[in-house]
């Protein structure tokens, strides 16, 4: 986007380093992968060429929520990210903690609310570093605080100090501001594991790759490492009940993932029942196993004991022990759907700062951010992703208009047309709004606007060839009722859930060869038919859901207004979040119907009064 921009960091050395799993990508989160890349985010890319193992999750269900995941090698990712954040133009790193944001009184205030400006950062030499917009993406560091037993420390994460006096400035500033908890498990020498007692888990045959831009990854099938699974144990769970006292994390008040709990949480919350663990390498040649399911935080010596009463790790040695992590984080309804602050304007947040958990939705956030800095200070249209368009607006609709008092994370169950944001279209949805955007490069552009064209074509061609439904049966050899003589065209042919394009150019030469030799667009064309008529039927539910988002509410719109009587709950509510949109404000617990009318009619009262005067 030609934006100069200065990336801040603790510590270059750690730039692209994966603080916990060594993983990307899941139900719900390859969603969010696809559409970063859609956008041109970095993180897909770079997973097809330093990932392990690719497997696709919940093939038993339909492709709208299938989740793309992969095992990635920590060093070959952290390798990676480096070398092309090197090579971006107009990009300077700087290694050097930020203590201060450099705030002034607002040239033109935005309402009641927005009454500062930030201009940059003070670092924590006393250096002022001024910038038309900031953005901050501070993670688990903002007055981070690791436990390991009844031990604690202030840390962002093993060997990394917090970040207190942004922590503190944030809170002068008037943000309202939470406390939350994570934790990470112990990694394990690989060499001590008997693989042997576990299951094999192996990748797929034929791995799918992350992003738009690539035709493969870089592993051959044959070469991906292995994951194991085990299981805990009766005696590791009497270990976690027996040593409750000395675990001080887990007594903590603050709120911790609930769909990723620690071993000491799924212990207690759920009795009498065994837990999986999978073990997961962290490279092609990295000499430490991952153990996914089992994040603790009881002292070292008893997670050794713990660990090895498990099947397959009874003479395991411990590489780093598990500990938790305690930090701050701002209640997100104090942020637009741009993600600048309510507060403070050209101040953005992105990241666990917003209470989300995940490398995923992390990556979801810092792209629209960097996103809407770049369109602010270039005077451009902002990007928001409506939840209509992607899950990345699902994400941030959510942590907007809902907020969050535990870590947030994308399923595929909060998108209400997921059957429309599925991962295969997820350029073909916003790759075109990147692009006017700026963020977008043109070589993207243009392999979208291929396949779009490539689609569009096979699409028209199957609709084109019509046969009697018994005739198509009969010609493909399938045991079918063939007293019927509906007439089907191709592509209704191929929604079928048995159909293949494949076996459909077997029993019809002359007619679909040539969609068949492109794999890439064959297997999207499947899934586009399989869809097509479930997309139909959603479609007035979208359009519905579009003009209630066109219903724009300003960001100093008085909830006060006497004309509007609404009631003091109401008003609160609606002053605490300042909804961007009318749909947005129908999404906030506690807005009535009556109340929704009357800010309907006021803003249709307002846009005529607008459209008369001008």
């Amino acid at each position: 986007m030609n934006a100069r921009t200065l990336l801040l960091t603790h510590r270059t050395d750690t730039i692209g380093q994966m603080s916990c799993n060594p993983s990307f990508g899941g139900i719900g989160k390859g969603h969010l992968m696809r559409e970063v890349d859609a956008l041109d985010g970095l993180c897909a890319r770079l997973c097809d060429i330093s990932g392990v193992q690719y497997k696709v999750l919940n093939k038993r269900k339909g492709p709208a929520v299938w989740g793309l995941r992969a095992q990635i090698d920590r060093d070959l990712y952290k390798k990676y990210m480096l070398a092309e954040l090197l090579r971006t133009a107009n990009l300077t790193i700087m290694a050097a903690p930020v203590e201060d944001l450099l705030l002034a009184t607002a040239a033109a205030p935005s309402g009641h609310l927005c009454k500062q400006d930030c201009s940059g950062v003070m670092l924590g030499d006393g250096t002022k570093v001024f910038g038309r917009t900031t953005i901050l993406t501070t993670g688990t560091f903002l007055r981070g605080q690791i436990n390991l037993g009844l031990v604690s420390k202030p840390a962002g994460r093993i060997g990394d100090e917090p970040a207190i006096g942004l922590a503190k400035s944030l809170e002068d500033a008037g943000f309202t501001m939470g406390r939350l908890k994570t934790g990470t498990p112990p990694r394990l020498v690989k060499n001590t594991i008997d693989f042997s007692k576990t299951t094999l888990m192996l990748g797929d045959s034929s791995p799918t790759p992350f992003s738009f831009l690539s035709d493969s990854v870089w592993i051959k099938a044959e070469d991906q490492v292995p994951c194991h699974m085990t299981y805990t144990s009766e005696a590791a769970h009497q270990i976690i009940k027996e040593t409750m006292h000395l675990n001080r994390h887990v007594q903590e008040e603050s709120s911790g993932p609930r769909y990723c709990p620690s071993i000491e949480s799924k212990v207690l919350r759920f009795k009498n029942r065994v837990h999986q663990i999978w073990l997961e390498p962290e490279g092609m040649d990295s000499p430490v196993i991952y153990p996914q399911g089992i994040s603790m935080t009881m002292p070292e010596e008893f997670q050794l004991q713990l660990l090895r009463t498990i099947k397959g790790l009874e003479r395991v040695d411990i590489h780093q022990p598990g500990y938790g992590v305690e930090y701050d984080y701002i209640d997100p309804q104090q942020l637009k759907a741009t993600l600048e602050t309510n507060r403070i304007s050209n101040l953005f947040f992105a990241g666990q700062i917003n209470g989300t958990t995940g490398y995923e939705e992390a990556a979801a956030q810092g792209i629209v951010a960097g996103i809407n800095a770049a369109c602010s200070v270039q005077q451009r249209p902002s990007l928001i992703v409506s939840r209509t368009e992607g899950y990345i607006g699902v994400l941030i609709d959510d942590l907007t208009t809902l907020g969050t008092n535990e870590p947030y994370r994308m399923f595929t169950s909060r998108a209400e047309f997921r059957l429309s944001l599925r991962p295969d279209n997820a350029d073909l949805r916003l790759t075109r709004r990147g692009y006017d955007a700026g963020c977008v490069s043109d070589y993207r552009f243009r392999t979208m606007c291929d396949i779009e064209d490539k689609l569009t074509a096979a699409t028209h061609l199957l609709q084109s060839i019509q046969k009697p439904l018994a005739q198509w049966w009969q010609s493909m050899g399938l045991q079918r009722s063939y007293a019927n003589h509906n007439m089907k065209n191709a592509f209704d042919i191929l929604g079928y859930p048995e159909i293949a394009l494949e076996l459909m150019a077997k029993a019809h030469p002359g007619y679909f060869e040539h969609l068949v030799a492109d794999r890439t667009l064959t297997n999207r064309l499947k899934i586009h038919a399989l869809y097509a008529e479930k997309e139909i039927l959603q479609r007035e539910d979208i359009l519905e859901a579009q003009q209630d988002e066109q219903l724009l509410l300003p960001d100093d719109f008085d909830y006060n207004e006497s004309s509007l009587s609404l009631s003091n709950e109401v008003k609160h509510k609606l002053q605490k979040v300042r909804p961007h949109t009318i749909g947005a404000a129908s999404r906030i617990p506690g807005i009535t119907p009556v109340a929704l009318i009357r800010l309907l009619q006021y803003v249709k009262k307002s846009q005529k009064q607008a459209a008369v005067s001008s």
